[in-house]
């Protein structure tokens, strides 16, 4: 999954108001609620009832025009009418295929990956718990998440079926549908800050029943970052920072309103088209990235690259850079799972602490004298 993707603004969908039912047979549920629980995310609520809950995901994918609403009830609980016509969900659930590695962290945190039936293009999974599961045939190839195999997740039957989308147009997630398949979109991608990417793992709990366990666990990444991010505002040094590298004549780096540019400014240092309007990427020429990056102190993120020497055999001119002459260099693309999958694209959404804690290291050791960069490495 690519980071840097594009964020909009989110269309906020009105309460429902529900009146209290009873059926013979049925628990009864009421119009108690509790506020929306989530505090970080853009694009989540979450509101729980008595016996069941919505959950709204206002911003699927970018440019969304418009959300999607699911009711999660226990079993023999009575929906109310008012509610009827959107996707309902007895939870907790059994089992599931998620379509997007983002994913598979917050399964295996909840302690629910053996629940996990199906994924496309497992390769890209990198967990070990994970691919352990793959490697013994528990969890069925899918096909890709442009093209999934229909015929495959109907003789699966999921309980859910999480999906990821770039845009609406979602023929195979229709069909499924038709099929009497429960389609739940997660739009964590779409999220612009860290902590808003992270906070997705209540979407997880909410599904499971673990709501509990899901907000504990968020709790305490919360803790992390933002102890993370006082010492980083205690140093005294600021030092400048550019990332990405050449694709195709044109080099690619984060806007500076993107999640990626978020994590410099939090660990005190100067990200050098912070001031630029967008959330997803720029596409700039060489001599314009040069022009500005010649001389900054850190070059974080330079696309796929694992070795100095690779990166000047592509291009030699990226050995005009003082960050490049110093050594200065640092990527997460060398930390794969055994398939190839980069570690960084699965689980740093789900971790912004350990991000943040490796960019204080790289650019204030002395702050974290101790810590170990995570997913980081400096390149030889």
């Amino acid at each position: 999954m690519k980071l840097f993707l594009s964020k909009y603004s989110v269309f906020l969908f009105l309460i429902f108001a529900v009146s209290c039912k009873k059926n013979e047979g049925n628990q009864a549920v009421s119009n108690q609620k509790i506020e929306n629980s989530i505090q970080y995310a853009k694009g989540l609520e979450i509101y729980k009832y008595d016996g069941y809950s919505v959950v709204k995901v206002s911003h699927p994918w970018p440019e969304a025009e418009k959300g999607f609403s699911y009711v999660l009830h226990k079993k023999d609980v009575t929906v109310p009418d008012s509610l009827k016509n959107y996707t309902q969900i007895q939870v907790p659930i059994k089992s599931i295929v998620v379509t997007s590695t983002t994913h598979i962290p917050s399964l295996e945190t909840l302690g629910v990956e053996n629940t996990l039936l199906g994924f496309p293009n497992t390769n890209y999974v990198s967990s070990e718990k994970t691919r352990a599961l793959i490697d013994a045939k528990k969890v069925k190839e899918i096909g890709t998440n442009q093209s999934l195999n229909t015929e495959v997740l109907i003789d699966l039957a999921p309980d859910v079926i999480v999906g990821f989308s770039i845009d609406n147009n979602n023929k195979t997630y229709s069909n499924l549908e038709q099929n009497g398949q429960k389609i739940i979109y997660n739009g964590d991608w779409t999220e612009q800050t860290p902590l808003g990417k992270a906070e997705w793992i209540k979407f997880f709990g909410a599904l499971y029943g673990l709501e509990e366990k899901a907000d504990a666990e968020f709790k305490t990444i919360e803790k992390e970052y933002n102890d993370a991010l006082a010492l980083a505002e205690k140093t005294t040094s600021k030092p400048t920072v550019f990332s990405g590298a050449i694709y195709q004549d044109k080099w690619y780096l984060p806007g500076g309103k993107s999640w990626a540019s978020l994590f410099i400014k939090d660990a005190n240092a100067t990200y050098l088209w912070a001031t630029t309007p967008e959330t997803g990427s720029l596409s700039l020429s060489f001599e314009t990235v040069l022009e500005r990056a010649e001389n900054a102190d850190f070059w974080i993120g330079p696309a796929q690259f694992t070795t100095l020497k690779e990166m000047t055999d592509t291009n030699p001119n990226y050995k005009f850079f003082k960050a490049y002459k110093n050594g200065n260099v640092y990527s997460f693309s060398s930390k794969k799972g055994k398939t190839g999958g980069v570690l960084y694209y699965e689980l740093a959404p789900n971790r912004p602490d350990l991000i943040l804690k490796d960019l204080i290291k790289i650019m204030h050791p002395e702050i974290l004298p101790d810590y170990e960069l995570f997913f980081f490495e400096k390149l030889k």
